[in-house]
């Protein structure tokens, strides 16, 4: 198969095409062939050699952990799917080798949920890690039908997810975005503002009691904004600053679920998910995504068009 790999951590020049094995399925696992890879921060910080201290990278190493396309085998004990099946996964495994941004991968069935059929290939590659970090974000500070949640980053990958689930929960959403972002807000449900400097008050402006809960897609020391306008400091959420759990709050590592995915494929075939796309790219193309991914101004996702 044609994989996309780094032969040791470094920036986008280090990713090449090669020629690699096909993925050996394990009992609890099945062969996907990819339609789409999506790519995350994540990725382009797994390559530059980021999370090393946390997790075990072995060399030639393919990144990626989204995937969308059909299930190509079935592993002995994969009672879960078939062959012909048209599955979404975020497919994060124990240790960084064996990556999304290739023409197969082999996905424990933990990792998988059937593709939403509202969704087109590119959507739904782009949907399991952002989908799910902010899926369980907002379960993480238990928010509930009519209660006012500040999202920060909200016209980004995850936070215009956070923005649309919180919607179809029945919440209000204040979102922070830069002005040319706030029409895309309006659009999928939110009040946006501004962010930087007075934040706070012109929160307060939209909701003068303050608000429910918060979700930090962005960190930059807006845990610590949050909590001048929560009701409860500890109703706060980061992916992003490592202080939060100090503050009060809750750090949130997203953790492939089958159950949360199938939730958030459920909600996209009702309607109520859809899945910004800012640009695509062949797979031969995974060090232009990383570039434009790393610029930090994307709005929605970018995806890799493998077949």
């Amino acid at each position: 198969m044609k994989a996309i790999i780094t032969n040791s951590y470094g920036g986008p020049e280090a990713l090449t095409l090669a020629d690699r094995p096909d993925p050996k399925v394990g009992p609890d696992s099945v062969l996907v062939r990819v339609r789409a890879a999506g790519v995350n921060p994540v990725d382009w910080k797994v390559v530059a050699g980021a999370l090393d201290p946390m997790m075990d990278a072995y060399f030639p190493l393919t990144p990626g952990w989204d995937v969308a396309g059909v299930v190509a085998a079935v592993g002995v004990d994969a009672t879960e799917f078939a062959v012909g099946d048209e599955v979404i996964g975020y497919v994060r495994k124990d240790a960084i080798q064996h990556g999304t941004y290739a023409e197969l991968v082999a996905a424990p069935v933990r990792t998988l949920a059937r593709r939403p059929a509202a969704l087109s290939w590119q959507q739904a590659a782009g949907l399991p890690l952002a989908g799910l970090t902010a899926y369980q974000s907002i379960r993480r500070v238990g928010l509930r039908h009519g209660e006012t949640v500040l999202v920060h980053a909200a016209s980004g990958g995850v936070g215009s997810l956070a923005v649309q689930i919180a919607v179809a929960e029945g919440a209000r959403v204040i979102g922070t975005a830069g002005e040319r972002n706030h029409a895309f807000l309006h659009s999928l449900g939110a009040e946006p503002v501004v962010y930087g400097p007075g934040l706070a008050e012109r929160v307060r402006e939209l909701a003068p009691d303050g608000v429910d809960a918060a979700l930090d897609f962005v960190g930059g020391g807006v845990v610590a904004v949050s909590q001048e306008v929560l009701k409860d400091r500890s109703r706060v959420a980061s992916i992003a600053d490592g202080e939060v759990t100090a503050r009060g709050g809750h750090m949130v590592w997203v953790r492939p679920d089958s159950a949360d995915l199938t939730a958030l494929a459920a909600l996209a075939d009702a309607g109520q998910l859809t899945v910004p796309v800012e640009a695509t790219f062949p797979l031969s193309g995974a060090a232009d995504a990383f570039r434009l991914s790393q610029g930090g101004h994307v709005r929605g996702k970018i995806v890799l068009e493998v077949s």
